[in-house]
């Protein structure tokens, strides 16, 4: 489809107002931490389950579910307290190549990094100050992440967009904490990120409309391809470009553009 700038811009501002709602929630794995009102609830359900998110939405949604029963529903009361035997309970846990054990190092992790400040000083903490870019910001927090002795395989559920992933899962985290959008999906709990410097969370549907619409050129779906849809996307919002991720999203999922 071959449309002229303006009306790719009429195109994405449309979409986004229809897709950035509250009934956008109830099929997507962002419908988990809206179950909780206390802040760090909110944090360990969403990074938890944007860590799992990928394959089927309806199974991210009831696995991200099972491992807030398994929490009794209190996340942050969970990984505050809990002892070395609590973490067996989630030794079966499977979510495709997401086990057992790498469950288990995430939910030690957490508790490690809670002890230290929490997730959102773990995103902009003193080991990345002076690095305000997004791709430095997460690669820094991955190597928090795996500061704590992890199992073999489990760095690979940890993206770095420095290595060139396109960190899909970390990236729609952020998107979740940061953006204020007042529309009832995203939560804008931190401050210490600004929505501007947001990078859009590409993924096979987001990726494949973006390059239908010819606003994506690069074939790979890596980093360097968020960094050329990102910077397109700044030009119609430069305060808010993860805004249209709902657009290029609600596209490719539901009307299947």
């Amino acid at each position: 489809m071959e449309l002229r700038p303006e009306e790719i811009r009429e195109l994405l501002d449309e979409k986004a107002d229809i897709y950035n709602c509250r009934d956008f929630i109830v099929s997507d794995p962002v419908s988990i931490p809206h179950r909780y009102s206390r802040r760090e609830d909110i944090e360990i359900a969403a990074f938890l389950s944007a860590s799992i998110a990928w394959g089927q939405r309806p199974v991210i949604v009831r696995n991200a579910g099972l491992l807030m029963d398994r929490m009794d529903n209190s996340p942050y009361d969970f990984v505050m307290h809990a002892r070395p035997g609590d973490f067996a309970a989630f030794g079966n846990f499977r979510h495709r190549t997401f086990g057992g054990s790498d469950c288990i190092y995430f939910l030690k992790a957490l508790q490690a990094i809670y002890r230290e400040g929490g997730l959102e000083k773990a995103f902009s903490g003193p080991e990345i100050a002076g690095r305000r870019d997004t791709a430095s910001a997460i690669s820094g927090f991955r190597r928090r992440f795996l500061s704590f002795g992890p199992p073999p395989g489990t760095s690979r559920h940890v993206a770095d967009p420095l290595a060139g992933s396109s960190a899909k899962r970390i990236n729609m985290f952020l998107r979740w904490m940061v953006r204020k959008d007042k529309r009832g999906v995203d939560f804008g709990l931190w401050n210490s990120i600004s929505p501007a410097d947001l990078c859009c969370p590409l993924d096979v549907h987001t990726a494949r409309v973006a390059r239908a619409l010819g606003i994506l050129k690069r074939k790979q779906t890596d980093w360097k391809a968020v960094a050329e849809l990102t910077a397109f996307l700044k030009t119609l919002d430069p305060d808010d470009p993860v805004r249209y991720d709902y657009a290029l999203f609600g596209l490719g999922v539901f009307e299947k553009f």
